[in-house]
C-alpha cells in the first residue's frame, strides 16, 4: 500500500522521468479545435505543441481555452496563435522535488519534461505531485528546491534538512529512508557546486571525469552532519599533458571543496577529498592504486581501501565508476586474505553491549554515560555487511541493499536478515532523533546519545537491536579472522 510518507519521500528520491503524465501532443500548425478535442478525449487539462522537428514550442491549457479561445477565435485558428509559447521545461533527470518546488515558486500548474533534443516526454502536474505531501514538508520543499540558484541557497538547503528530517520522522518514515533522501539532496548540492566550480574555471574539463562520493554519502546513509569524502575519476590522458590537465583539476577541486565547506560539509580531517592527489586519479591509476592496496596490506593501505570501497558516482558519466566497482567486487571475491587483513585490525565491530547484555556507555570525560551510536551501533552492522558483500562479489553499497543481496545468496538467513533490517531501523532512528534534539538545543549534531533519556520501550528496542548487530558482528569476525572475540 502506498502511504503518504512514501509518496513524500519519493519526491526526494526520484527523477522527473519517473513521474510523467502523458498529454496530447500536436503540431503547432494544428487547428485549436483539434487540440481542445484531444484534451477532452484524453481527460487532460493541457496539450503540448511541437514544431516540424518535434521540439516543444508551446502549450495550451484549459484556462487558455476559456480566456483566449472560447467565443474569441475561429476553431480553425492554428494552435501556434493560441498557445503559450516557449514554456519553462525540465530535463528528465531533474530531481522531482526541484521540479515541484519550481511549480510552487512560479505558480505553474504543469511543467513539460523534454529530452536533450527538446522533444516533449510528458508533463509533471503540481496537484499530482503534492496531493499526499504534508504542509510541514512543503515549507522545506520550497527551500530545498532552490538548489542551483547560488551558494546562499545551498547553505539554506543544507540547514533545512533538519526540519525536513523531523517532518518525515514524525510522519512515521523509517529513519534509513530519511537518510536516503538526505543523501540524495546532498548529492544534488555536490553536483550543483561542482557545476559552479567548473563554470568559474573559465574552461571546460580537458578530459571527461566522474565525481565519486565515498563513506556514508556513497552508501546513501548520511546523517545531518556529514563531512566531505570525495574524489575524481578522470579519463586517461597522455603523460606529457599531465601538468596542464592536472592544474585544471586542482583548481576545480579547490573551488569545489571550499564551496562544500561553506555550504555545511566540513573539510575532511583525513583529507579524503579531490584536492588530494591520492583521491584524484585517472581510470588506469585507480586500478593500479587498488591493486597496490590489495598487495601491500599495510595499515595505511587497509585504511584507504576501506574508505574507498563504498564509493558511488555523483556527477558525470557513471560508467567508469561502475566498471571500477565491478573490478573491485570481482577482485575481492577472490582475495579473502585481504578481507582477513582488513578485518583483523578493525575495531568497528565493537557494539555497545556489555558483558551481561546491558548497554555499554562511555565511562568518563565529556560524553560520560553516553554511547557513540554511530561508532558502536550502526558502523558494526555497516562494516559487517560490507565484508560479507565484498566476499560475495556484491556490488551494492547501501547496507540494506547489501543485506537484501546477502539474503538472496543465502549468506544471511531470512530471519536473521529481517532482524538486522529492523535493528538498522531502530538504531538509526535513535541516532537521527538524537541529532535533531542536539539541533533543538542549539548544539552541532553529533553521534552521541544518552540512553537514560530514552523511555522504557525505546530503550528495550535499542538493546534488542544492538544485540542482533552484536551477534552478526561476532559471526563476521569469526568467519573472516577465526577469532570469536
Amino acid at each position: 500500500m502506498t502511504t503518504r510518507y512514501s509518496i513524500a519521500v519519493d519526491l526526494f528520491l526520484r527523477p522527473a522521468r519517473d513521474a510523467l503524465r502523458d498529454v496530447p501532443i500536436l503540431p503547432a500548425s494544428a487547428p485549436v479545435r483539434a487540440a481542445i478535442g484531444a484534451m477532452a478525449e484524453s481527460g487532460s487539462s493541457i496539450a503540448l505543441a511541437v514544431d516540424g522537428a518535434g521540439r516543444l514550442v508551446g502549450l495550451l491549457t484549459e484556462r487558455d481555452a476559456v480566456t483566449r479561445i472560447a467565443f474569441k477565435m475561429d476553431p480553425a485558428t492554428p494552435l501556434a496563435t493560441a498557445m503559450t509559447p516557449n514554456p519553462e521545461t525540465a530535463p528528465p533527470d531533474e530531481p522531482l522535488y526541484r521540479v515541484v518546488a519550481t511549480l510552487r515558486r512560479r505558480g505553474f500548474r504543469h511543467v513539460p519534461v523534454v529530452d536533450a533534443q527538446g522533444a516533449p516526454l510528458g508533463v509533471i502536474g503540481r496537484a499530482d505531485a503534492l496531493a499526499a505531501v504534508s504542509a510541514r514538508l512543503l515549507a522545506e520543499l520550497d527551500v530545498l528546491g532552490r538548489l542551483g540558484h547560488g551558494l546562499d541557497d545551498h547553505i539554506a538547503a543544507k540547514r533545512a534538512q533538519a526540519a525536513f528530517a523531523r517532518a518525515l520522522l514524525d510522519d512515521g518514515l523509517p529513519a534509513p529512508d530519511i537518510q536516503r533522501a538526505i543523501s540524495e539532496i546532498n548529492r544534488d548540492i555536490h553536483r550543483d557546486l561542482l557545476d559552479a566550480a567548473i563554470a568559474r574555471a573559465g574552461a571546460p574539463p580537458p578530459v571527461p571525469f566522474t565525481l565519486l562520493i565515498m563513506g556514508s554519502g556513497g552508501r546513501g546513509e548520511s546523517f545531518l552532519s556529514p563531512d566531505q569524502d570525495n574524489g575524481f575519476l578522470i579519463d586517461d590522458y597522455p603523460d606529457d599533458a599531465h601538468n596542464a590537465i592536472d592544474a585544471w583539476f586542482v583548481d576545480v577541486a579547490t573551488r569545489f571543496t571550499a564551496s562544500l565547506d561553506k555550504a555545511g560539509f566540513e573539510l575532511c580531517k583525513g583529507n579524503v577529498m579531490a584536492t588530494n592527489p591520492l583521491w584524484r586519479k585517472t581510470r588506469t591509476q585507480w586500478r593500479d592504486q587498488i591493486a597496490l592496496w590489495l598487495r601491500r596490506r599495510s595499515p595505511v593501505a587497509l585504511l584507504y581501501a576501506d574508505i574507498f570501497f563504498d564509493f558511488a558516482p555523483a556527477w558525470g558519466d557513471p560508467a567508469p565508476a561502475l566498471e571500477l566497482r565491478a573490478m573491485v567486487a570481482e577482485t575481492l571475491k577472490r582475495d579473502r586474505g585481504f578481507l582477513h587483513a582488513l578485518l583483523s585490525g578493525d575495531r568497528r565491530l565493537d557494539v555497545a553491549i556489555g558483558l551481561f547484555g546491558g548497554l555499554k556507555t562511555t565511562g568518563a570525560g565529556e560524553h560520560a554515560g553516553e554511547i557513540d551510536l554511530k561508532l558502536h551501533g550502526t558502523m558494526p552492522l555497516v562494516a559487517s555487511a560490507r565484508f560479507w558483500a565484498l566476499a560475495q562479489g556484491v556490488e551494492a553499497t547501501g547496507t540494506r541493499e547489501r543485506l537484501t543481496a546477502l539474503r538472496a545468496l543465502g549468506v544471511v538467513k531470512d530471519d536473521e536478515g529481517g532482524e538486522l533490517a529492523d535493528a538498522f531501523d531502530a538504531v538509526t532512528f535513535v541516532l537521527l532523533r538524537g541529532q535533531l534534539t542536539d539541533i533543538d538545543n542549539g548544539k552541532a549534531p553529533d553521534n552521541y546519545v544518552r540512553p537514560d533519556e530514552l523511555d522504557k520501550r525505546k530503550r528495550a528496542r535499542l538493546i534488542g537491536a544492538l544485540k542482533a548487530i552484536d551477534r552478526f558482528a561476532a559471526r563476521t569476525r569469526a568467519e573472516f579472522t577465526g577469532r570469536l572475540i
